[in-house]
């Protein structure tokens, strides 16, 4: 089997082909609450994104790769390392999947790929997720996959009406498995 693919799912670089998709996503207020989004973002903004990403996470900190099914070749999300820290060998995931995808097992073959690749590859000793306490989805999701909460942040993201508190979910690499 390939680093980053299984019978179902590949994780592949971002494409400019991606530049529609990536705008929709990006523009979509629901999903602003769970990111660091505050107002949309142009075409031009995305383009050039697309065109500058570095896929060395050494350089930029960080790596965005998209998950396509891989019997039609659909891209149905993204999913991203980022605060990528090497001298602690860690690094922040955070994934997204494109509602029409939800629910099919994708995000959690997606973030299996994603494991393999953090620990195996990059030789990281943990990946972390902050997920949104009402983000009961995501919730499941990260413990099934594995990750432990590790802590509470209070009052960490703010929405329409207050504050919300957020989990910070960690997976740590044992020792018998590097």
């Amino acid at each position: 089997m390939k680093l980053l693919e299984n019978e179902t799912v590949q994780l592949r670089a971002m494409e400019p082909e991606d530049l529609d998709i990536l705008y929709r996503w990006e523009n979509d207020t629901r999903l602003w609450r769970y990111g660091s989004t505050l107002a949309p973002y142009s075409r031009f903004s995305l383009r050039a994104y697309l065109s500058d990403a570095r896929q060395d996470i050494f350089q930029s900190r960080q790596l965005r790769l998209m998950a396509v099914l891989k019997a039609n070749n659909a891209t149905v999300g993204t999913v991203d390392l980022y605060d990528f820290d090497p001298t602690n060998d860690r690094a922040g995931i955070g994934i997204l999947i494109d509602e029409p995808y939800r629910r099919h097992g994708l995000a959690t073959e997606a973030l299996s790929l994603m494991r393999e690749y953090a620990f195996r590859f990059l030789r990281l000793k943990q990946i972390y997720a902050y997920v949104p306490e009402r983000n009961e989805p995501s919730l499941k999701l990260f413990a099934s996959c594995g990750y432990e909460i590790a802590g509470k942040l209070i009052a960490w993201i703010k929405n329409e009406t207050d504050f919300e508190n957020v989990y910070l979910m960690q997976m740590i690499q044992k020792n018998e498995q590097m």
